[in-house]
């Protein structure tokens, strides 16, 4: 925290503009040394100036901006340069600052700094790690829900009430023969703590859709050997995603590909043809094909069209709990007949029939609708979602347990333990969000009691 940092803060290569940031105690000092300026940097006033190199040669005109700590995004000194974005300017201007006394920063280092210096929050700078990473709107809205206080702002809330309810049964146990200290403090906090346990335990109700928004939802093409299935995920992905040929066998690993689906995030997974093969390569495709399956949310079994009903006969087994939709493919084949339509196979064990032609492209609009519509049903929830990430859930469930573990306590002979499961309790909260202040307690006893006036 006692040096200067500098490094590139917009993506590597060739661009129209690119930002270096420095941030440190010495920033304005080095940028000075790197920087011709026509006039003294002012606080988020754009400055043209020269960029010099080490031997006072010009390397560029860029606009420099200074932010001001602690009002920056560091909370340090912050200034940046918006250099013209060839990779030539971007590393001679990052040479210079090194030059001048800056040291290159670490991954993430600028950020880090923000969470030390109170900026963020531990889960602000997840919520800024995932907005970063959001491929579609709807991760992006939940992501930017994250940065600005989502579960941080809730979870110290919290955190504020738990202290509360503590604050009452240490006042009992050590303060309890001053005259203006309450009989039922340990009443109070018992039933503080049982409205706050309820509340928490409300949010992690919520079956995991925050997790699940941001993960994506994970769709498997599965079926039998040249049943079409990569064919299929070609169409979907509209590209070359997997390598298609009339042999059985060909895929022999999970592959996927990343879909936004009217904003919604997909996973779709092309599984290597389910049959029995002495051939342990393929033998170990199929395992993990059907292991990738199982796991996902919703299965798409792929048959032949051309087979008829006997391929719809093989209703997939082994595939876990998800959601499994027959699609019959290749209709465009003259002797394929739906076998949905000719009532050759039984339906009533898949929830969706639909069928297709991947190399055609028939039935693929119905098709893309049906999964854009799972996909809003899926996610219809997830704007409420507080949790995005096993570790929220983890500190929350960990905190619901000290909270019931406190309520389970004998009021009258167990005081100290209750204290110290709502200790708990508030210090898992504040592993949270990062700020764990046992002083706070102190604070709020005597602000409450008046204790030694």
């Amino acid at each position: 925290m006692t040096e200067t940092i500098a490094a590139l803060a917009t993506p590597p290569g060739r661009g129209a503009i690119s930002i270096v940031r420095v941030s440190g105690p010495d920033a304005l000092a080095i940028a000075a040394r790197v920087a011709r300026l026509g006039r003294p940097l002012r606080p988020r006033v754009a400055t043209l100036a020269e960029i010099l190199a080490p031997d006072g040669a010009r390397l560029d005109e860029a606009l420099v901006l200074y932010f001001p700590g602690p009002r920056s995004y560091t909370g340090e000194d912050v200034v940046e340069f918006h250099v013209h974005g060839s990779p030539a300017v971007v590393r001679d201007t990052l040479t210079s600052l090194l030059s001048a006394g800056a040291r290159l920063a670490e991954a993430g280092e600028f950020t880090r700094r923000a969470f030390e210096n109170g900026r963020l929050d531990l889960t602000a700078v997840e919520g800024l790690a995932d907005l970063i990473a959001a491929e579609t709107p709807a991760q992006r809205r939940l992501a930017f829900r994250q940065l600005k206080g989502l579960i941080g702002n809730r979870a110290e809330a919290w955190r504020g009430r738990l202290i509360e309810a503590l604050a009452l049964v240490e006042a009992r146990i050590d303060f309890s023969d001053e005259a203006d200290v309450p009989e039922d403090l340990l009443g109070l906090a018992l039933y503080a703590a049982q409205q706050l346990r309820d509340e928490i335990a409300g949010v992690l109700a919520d079956g995991c859709r925050g997790e699940r928004l941001r993960d994506g939802l994970v769709v498997a093409i599965a079926g039998l050997p040249n049943a079409g299935k990569s064919t299929l995920l070609n169409r979907l992905a509209r590209r070359e995603a997997a390598i298609v040929s009339p042999y059985a066998g060909t895929t022999r690993d999970v592959i996927e590909v990343h879909l936004d689906l009217d904003g919604y995030p997909v996973t779709l997974l092309d599984t290597a043809g389910i049959r029995d093969s002495a051939e342990p390569v393929e033998q170990e495709g199929v395992r993990r094909g059907r292991e990738r399956a199982a796991a996902a949310d919703l299965v798409l079994w792929v048959i032949d069209g051309s087979a008829g009903g006997v391929a719809a006969d093989k209703y997939p087994k082994n595939l876990g709990n998800a959601a499994i939709w027959l699609v019959q493919n290749k209709i465009d084949r003259v002797d394929a007949t739906p076998c949905m339509v000719a009532g050759k196979c039984d339906n009533s064990e898949y929830e969706f029939t639909l069928s297709i032609s991947a190399l055609t492209g028939a039935g693929m609009e119905a098709l893309t609708a049906a999964l854009s519509n799972y996909a809003k049903t899926y996610f219809a929830s997830t704007e409420s979602a507080v949790i995005t990430r096993a570790r929220h859930r983890r500190a929350l469930e960990e905190t619901v347990a000290a909270l019931d573990r406190a309520l389970a306590r004998d009021r009258t002979n167990d005081e100290e333990l209750i204290a110290e499961e709502l200790r708990a309790a508030a210090t898992t909260l504040g592993r949270l969000t990062g700020r764990v202040d046992v002083e706070d307690i102190l604070d709020v006893i005597f602000r409450d009691f008046c204790i030694g006036k």
